[in-house]
């Protein structure tokens, strides 16, 4: 047999590692990965897999852009394991938040991902419009998606994604990779040898509602009235036929069973003249929605020689929402230059800007100005046609048509005239410049920032059931964040040794600021300028100003490319803690052992077997102005307002410990490759608002204290069943499980839950000492010793006087699976992921049962009287249980039992697995795109959200809520319609 000819690869890594490995010129056709691959870690550093101590994955930009999105990071869902994206159903922008392996702390904000692109964190915050998710019947108004930081970054430029999921992997960024770290690389037009290769990539995407509610259409609006003859009946006011009964948001009215009524006629804007048929309108509420288009072109122009390679790009969005009148435009630029000067020195540029703009995006929550409020108040007998001219007649921007109830606001006055504007430019960029001082030394400097400019309107008529006079908002945003780091690199072969090491330093600067304007009421209607306010309400700008200084160090040494070791070492000194506190330092330590080449054990069935292990201990600080008193701006102009937070001048960083091994294995020609990893977290002295006794003035304090303990596993396995020329079937799977348990508590509690957040008043997250974060507390039922719900003598629900656990947020765990078929120029793929258990309280199905709106809520209807007894037992005065057996009436057990505070029967599973996204594609021959001048021509059908199984009976088993600029997952408040979305790609490059 003819030896094959072999060569040396040398993989210089950033100058930091130098491995030599022995790879056959020509690899075999079932030789399906190489083991070998780079992964961009922490500070933008590239290694070698095989030398990382701890667990990542990397995400090629295929993936992303199989299914396009219009917030690419949705596209990762179920696809890396310990992953989730948390979004709020806000909306067209879809914002989200990217959770590692669970919540670590008790500050529920401080649980997500560090976002990193081109070696640059981003800040990924937002700014939210003040207001919480629930605030019906206050004059309040509601939150709004208006997009983070993730939103603006264009998926075409992303070349690809590195997870480092746990503190040991992003322990070089200290406070901010505490929960992991998310690093992007964009792409920079290397590899292209000389040749100018320009690329488009367009695409047509449509969306529809993917879960409705479960409506009834057999029972019209009314609380069971009867008429003198003693049948149930209906009138838009007073009639021949009876009292008023049109006045109710309740759906117990009479039957549809051909009857005539007087009701609510549109030509004379009240009750009709005759008595018209009782009929459903059964496209009431589902009518409303629109089919959503996206549409989007993109540009790039790359190339590349022996010392220079650049891209840039162009790309243009325009999505019109399912919602009428809702949407945004989106404008992408990029700039990427890499320069060889000299042997020595080494300069690159990233430039990243996106402009988003939107004329109306959706609020969303439970009050009057969200169109889930009106989906939740609609009934059966209401044609939605009623609603279409907005105002009455000669009564344009006075009056609206609302003929039903003052607080349920007309859906398309909230569509077309309750508008909510932003225009935001978002900037990011760094350069960066490399000199090699000597063979073996060079030193890094690069400079980063990240610039947002956003401007937001709100806009409210006259006549809204919160805004009677209207009300006008402006909001000015921005923020910068700078980051300058300098890192010195050393590298060394000794025998069978490689050392590397790197010294260097960071400094961050931070700064925010927001002007808030409200034109309270309007002088003349339809007006929105802020000169037109009745009276005006300045909110000077807060300032949110923090920097960190840091320095760190890296150190890894390998021997015979086996055996790994890594050491690293970073201290902090935080502008947001005290002098004597702000100086903190913390290493960590990974080990990686391949233990197929130590021990000799690779064969053409077993390839590869890797052990790994790593420690870190890593610093977090806490938000600015905490220390010392600082006064609020005020409502009222030149006035301030005193602190409600006590500041504590002693606060201490919280710690965070991880402790994390795993194994990799491939097997038959690495066909088959397996990964697990178990890892556990323990983070002490959190820093958390506590309540004060209110005497002190103060409403809550500052504190260090508490411990969390996170436990998990995770498993990937990746495999090629079949390939062969013209054939290829590969399988990508993963499986999670994340278990957290409070172990201390503030010694202030004595023993009480500590409340890390609530929702709408009835839904609490409590910490308590052996539970879990995400722990939802609530008032339930009341249970007999044999498991009986218990009833009073008044034939409803015993009511508890103490709050229960009524779940857990967040599931047992979650999995995903995807599969890829290739045949010949054909691609087909498929992804399903889902999770297991995890509990959500669902405040519209409180409401829709409590108004009879929901099919469930038909049970008893017929009953004689129209009583229902509810199923259950009655204490006796002995305390012994008897079978309940008092009746009441349909609308009044509905109520009661599923009333808003029974977070228990309004609580449900949320388990569920979903085709999450589909794709089949065809390439064009090269005979074709040849003879069209082209090196690529492809053309794919895709699907988002085509399919989903759950029991959960609201639109998506995912629920969260955007609480301000929150999102707060376990509780849907007001959701929006999840998407079902359908498209057409076409790629072509030449």
């Amino acid at each position: 047999m003819r030896k094959e000819k072999q060569k040396l690869l040398v993989l210089s890594l950033l100058g930091l590692v130098s491995v030599n490995l022995m790879a056959q010129q020509k690899a075999k056709r079932d030789t399906i990965k190489n083991i070998d691959e780079v992964v961009v870690t922490a500070l933008g550093i590239k290694r070698q897999d095989k030398s990382l101590g701890y667990s990542t994955e990397t995400i090629k930009s295929d993936e992303i852009l199989k299914t396009q999105n219009n917030n690419w990071a949705q596209s990762l869902e179920g696809k890396v394991a310990g992953l989730k994206i948390q979004t709020a159903g806000a909306g067209s922008l879809g914002s989200s938040v990217i959770k590692l392996r669970g919540d670590i702390s008790m500050n529920m904000d401080q649980n997500n991902a560090l976002i990193v692109v081109d070696g640059i964190p981003l800040n990924n915050s937002t700014t939210g419009t003040g207001f919480s998710a629930y605030g019906a019947g206050s004059k309040a108004d509601l939150p709004i998606d208006y997009g983070n930081g993730i939103n603006s970054i264009n998926p075409d430029d992303i070349e690809s994604i590195s997870i480092l999921k746990g503190s040991s992997a992003a322990a070089l960024y200290g406070s901010r990779g505490a929960g992991g770290a998310i690093m992007i690389t964009t792409k920079s037009g290397k590899g292209k040898k000389g040749k100018i290769q320009v690329s488009l990539n367009s695409y047509s995407s449509y969306d529809s509602v993917l879960k409705w509610p479960d409506y009834q259409y057999e029972y019209g609006q009314g609380t069971m009235q009867k008429d003198t003859n003693g049948n149930y009946f209906y009138s838009y006011g007073a009639s021949a036929d009876g009292v008023n009964t049109g006045g109710t948001s309740s759906a117990f009215g009479p039957k549809f069973n051909g009857q005539y009524f007087f009701q609510y006629d549109p030509t004379v804007e009240g009750q009709s003249l005759t008595r018209q048929l009782w009929r459903p309108y059964k496209d009431n509420i589902k009518g409303f929605w629109q089919t959503g288009t996206t549409f989007s072109n993109s540009v790039s122009v790359e190339s590349s020689n022996d010392n220079t390679s650049f891209r840039t790009s162009l790309t243009y969005l325009k999505n019109e929402w399912m919602m009428p009148n809702t949407g945004f435009d989106r404008f992408n630029a990029a700039l990427s230059l890499d320069h060889k000067v000299n042997e020595r020195l080494k300069v690159g540029v990233k430039f990243n800007y996106s402009k988003m703009k939107s004329d109306n995006l959706p609020a969303t929550g439970y009050s009057n100005q969200s169109i889930s409020y009106f989906m939740i108040f609609q009934n059966p007998n209401v044609d939605l046609v009623w609603y279409e001219p907005i105002w009455k007649k000669d009564k344009y921007q006075t009056e609206q048509i609302h003929p039903f109830s003052s607080y349920i606001d007309n859906p398309y006055m909230i569509a077309y005239e309750m508008l909510n504007g932003v225009d935001k430019n978002f900037i990011t960029g760094n350069v960066n410049v490399n000199y090699k001082i000597a063979k073996n030394f060079e030193v890094m400097f690069r400079s980063g920032m990240e610039l947002t400019n956003e401007e937001r309107t709100q806009r409210r008529p006259w006549n809204s059931a919160n805004y009677l006079q209207g009300m006008y908002r402006e909001q000015h945003v921005k923020l910068m964040d700078l980051n300058n780091d300098l890192l010195f690199s050393y590298k060394k072969t000794f025998n069978d040794f490689d050392f590397s090491a790197s010294v260097g330093g960071n400094i961050r600067y931070s700064e925010y600021t927001m002007y808030d304007y409200l034109a309270d009421g309007l002088l003349k209607p339809g007006i929105y300028t802020l000169p037109n306010g009745i009276s005006n309400i300045t909110k000077f700008a807060k300032p949110g100003d923090k920097q960190v200084n840091s320095t760190y160090g890296l150190m890894t040494l390998g021997y015979q490319n086996k055996m790994f070791l890594d050491v690293t070492a970073r201290n902090d000194w935080s502008s947001t803690l005290p002098k004597s506190n702000r100086s903190y330092f913390y290493p960590s330590a990974s080990v990686s052992f391949i233990l197929s080449d130590i021990f000799k054990l690779t064969s053409n069935k077993f390839n590869y077997w890797k052990l790994r292990g790593s420690w870190s201990k890593v610093g977090n600080d806490t938000n600015p102005y905490k220390l010392i008193k600082y006064y609020n701006n005020s409502d009222f102009s030149g006035s301030v307002e005193a602190p409600s937070l006590y500041p504590n001048p002693n606060l201490r960083p919280e710690m965070l410990t991880n402790i994390e091994a795993g194994m990799d294995f491939s097997f038959l020609k690495n066909r088959v490759t397996y990964n697990f990893t178990v890892y556990q977290n323990n983070s002490k002295d959190q820093i958390v608002d506590i309540p004060t006794l209110l005497e002190t003035g103060y409403s809550k304090r500052t504190i260090n204290a508490g411990e969390v303990r996170n436990r998990g596993i995770e498993m990937t396995l990746n495999t090629f069943p079949v390939k062969n020329k013209n054939f290829s079937w590969s399988i990508n799977a993963n499986w999670s499980m994340n278990r957290n348990k409070i172990l201390s508590l503030p010694e202030e509690f004595h023993g009480e839950p500590y409340t890390m957040g609530s929702v709408g008043g009835v839904v609490y997250y409590n910490a308590v000492v052996g539970g879990s974060l995400g722990d939802m507390y609530g008032y339930g039922l009341e249970y007999s010793p044999d498991g009986q719900v218990v009833f009073g003598t008044d034939g409803l629900t015993a009511k508890p006087t103490q709050m229960k656990k009524i779940g857990n947020a967040y599931p047992k765990w979650r999995a995903g699976l995807q599969n890829e078929f290739r045949y010949k120029n054909f691609t087909v793929s498929f992804s399903f992921d889902g999770q297991y258990k995890g509990m959500a309280y669902s405040q519209s199905h409180h409401k829709m049962t409590e108004q009879g709106k929901l099919t469930h809520t038909l049970v008893g209807r017929d009953n004689p009287n129209g009583l229902i007894i509810g199923e259950g037992v009655v204490q006796n005065p002995d305390g012994s249980y008897s079978p309940n057996t008092k009746g009441v009436a349909v609308p009044t057990y509905y109520a009661d039992y599923y009333r808003r505070a029974n977070v228990e029967t309004n609580s449900f599973d949320t388990s569920f697995i979903k085709l999450r996204d589909a794709r089949i594609s065809y390439s064009f021959p090269k005979s074709v795109a040849e003879q069209l001048k082209l090196t690529d021509l492809t053309l794919a059908l895709f699907g988002r959200n085509l399919w989903m199984w759950t029991k959960f009976p609201l639109f998506d088993p995912e629920a969260a809520t955007l609480n301000d600029n929150q999102i707060t997952a376990g509780v849907e408040m007001g959701q929006l319609p999840t998407a079902r979305t359908v498209g057409i790609q076409l790629n072509v490059k030449f």
